[in-house]
């Protein structure tokens, strides 16, 4: 289970990074949202989650060697995203499209945790 949670996890930041550095103007516009000033911050998003999309090459073909990484970036990174989106949308009026994110971010959080859970005397092994 964790290599599918794996490969799903590296397309999904892939995506988001590929469009977020490459179209940026328009990724805004489809989630109603500004373009940064200045947009180099939002393409140092886009390359972050493409580096994040292709750390997950390690545990798609070696889970078991690669847990660190899917505790890092699943449930700490992508569940923190998603309590961030939250956060945001409540206290700072961020687009409704915002909480997209955040269902995704928190729905691989959680199968990436229960995946990691499924062998508790693996759960910090590296």
């Amino acid at each position: 289970m964790l290599s599918v949670v794996a490969g799903v996890s590296l397309v999904y930041d892939l995506a988001a990074g590929l469009v977020l550095l490459a179209a940026t103007d328009r990724m805004a516009s489809w989630f109603d949202a500004p373009v940064p000033n200045p947009i180099l911050f939002a393409k140092l998003n886009g390359l972050f989650l493409i580096a994040v999309g292709l750390g997950y090459l390690g545990p798609l073909f070696k889970p078991a060697a690669n847990r660190l990484y899917l505790w890092i970036f699943g449930p700490l990174l992508k569940g923190g995203g998603a309590l961030l989106f939250v956060w945001n949308y409540f206290t700072h009026g961020s687009p409704e499209s915002f909480l997209l994110f955040a269902i995704a971010d928190g729905a691989l959080a959680s199968w990436t945790l229960v995946a990691l859970l499924k062998k508790p005397d693996l759960i910090v092994s590296a």
